[in-house]
Parts: structure tokens; sequence; C-alpha cells
């Protein structure tokens, strides 16, 4: 293909992509009232435990305001709700550069990229509780709680996001592994380096007080790390073999 052809090309799988995230975005529009009752539920348990001593509640300081919520909510589950067309477009972009071998590798980091990816969201949505009421016991006595709304949604999704890539990075890890820059074994000479990285990830992520969830964190990112390098070290054998394997049958041994 010529440059004005890739260009054409790119134009078009980008306009499907921002039609696809539009449709994602108005489905995801009417559904926010189920999401903002799920990631609410730590307000209202605080809420039902504090009585009348200690006011809790969600708070909406605009006029505007609640209406912002909802668009910026959209926009968020309208990207994963419209994720497999838009990935599926920059896929298809790319795809007539690569060997089939290339494809074949890509297909399964993104196979088990996505769902790790959701499951560190997962974890992070179970996280969020703990840390919304440990943070709320250091509220004097006599004091009111209220959370502007926009500040809460922005801390529930920047931990569910990072929290998600978090659990991605054993992946690059393999990526790693198969582009020939690092050796199993270097990976997992790495394990101080990235337990001290995850424990402090995982301090960063979660409030200092709450060591249960750190730990827990910082834990499932340590196995993590132990699978992909001893993933690592499984594809370095056999890799191993099969080169022997061609010598062998080169020199006729």
């Amino acid at each position: 293909m010529s440059l004005g052809q890739h260009v054409v090309e790119l134009r078009k799988r980008l306009m499907i992509a921002a039609a696809a995230l539009i449709v994602g975005m108005v489905v995801a529009f009417f559904i926010t009232d189920p999401v903002i009752h799920l990631i609410t539920e730590p307000i209202r348990v605080i809420a039902e435990r504090e009585g009348e001593e200690n006011k809790v509640e969600l708070m909406f300081s605009t006029i505007t305001s609640g209406f912002d919520l909802r668009l910026r909510m959209s926009f968020a589950i309208g990207i994963l709700i419209s994720a497999p067309i838009w990935l599926w477009q920059i896929w298809a972009f790319i795809m007539p550069g690569l060997t089939r071998k290339e494809v074949r590798y890509t297909v399964g980091f993104l196979a088990a990229a996505i769902p790790l990816f959701f499951a560190g969201a997962y974890v992070g949505l179970l996280i969020m509780p703990h840390i919304v009421e440990l943070m709320n016991n250091f509220v004097p006595e006599g004091g009111a709680s209220f959370y502007d709304a926009a500040y809460y949604y922005d801390f529930v999704f920047k931990l569910l996001i990072v929290v998600g890539v978090s659990f991605i990075l054993p992946v690059f890890l393999v990526a790693l592994n198969f582009a020939g820059v690092m050796s199993g074994k270097a990976i997992l000479k790495g394990w101080r380096v990235a337990i001290l990285v995850a424990v402090i990830f995982s301090a960063l992520a979660t409030p200092a007080a709450d060591v249960v969830s750190m730990l827990m964190l910082s834990g499932i990112l340590v196995l993590l790390f132990f699978a992909a390098a001893g993933l690592s070290m499984l594809f370095d054998r056999r890799k191993a073999k099969r080169e022997a394997a061609f010598l062998a049958s080169e020199t006729g041994l």
C-alpha cells in the first residue's frame, strides 16, 4: 500500500472506532445508575454505621455536576463496551505488516492481557470499600463527611485503572522474553527488586493505614511476577530443545 492508501485506511479505522465509542457511550449513559449504586456502597455502609451523629453523604456541588458525572462515566464505560470493536480496528490496521508468527504471539498476549486487566480492576473494586471506610475513621468525632461526587469518581476510576494496569505488567515481561531481550533466569534473578517494587506500588495505591489491602495487592503482584518468570523459563527450555534438535539434524548426530 502507498502512503496515501495507508492514510485512507487509518481514517477509515478511526471513524469506525469513533462511531463504536459513541454508540457505547449512549448505551453506557443509561446504565450509570447501577454503576453509581455499586461504587457508592461504602458511603451507604458508613452512613448507616454513623447514623445521625456524623453525616456521610455524596455531594454534588454544582447544578450540572450530576450530568457531568454521568457523562464522564459514560465515556469510561463506553470505552470498555466498545473495546472489541476499536481493538479490532487497531489490530486490522497493523496486522498486514506482521508475520504469521508475530500475529500468533500478539493474539496470545492480548488474550492474556485483557482478562488480567479486568481481574486487576475487580481486585481494585474489592479494595476500594476498605480504603473509603478506613479513611473515614480519621474524621474527628462530631465531624461530617461530604464526598464530592467528581472527586470520589476520580478516586475510584483511577484506582481501578492503576490496579488493572499493574496486573498486565507480567505480560510485558513475557513479551520481553519472547523478543529475546530477557531470559527467564534473568527475570527470576530480579525477584528481590520485583518484591520491593510491588510493595512500594501497593503502598502508594492504597492508604498507608490499610495494611491488609496493601499486603493483598502486593501478594497478588508478586505471584504474577513469579508466574511470568516461570513461564519465561519454560519457553526458554523449549527454545533450547528446539535449537539442540536443529543442530543435531544439521550435523547428522
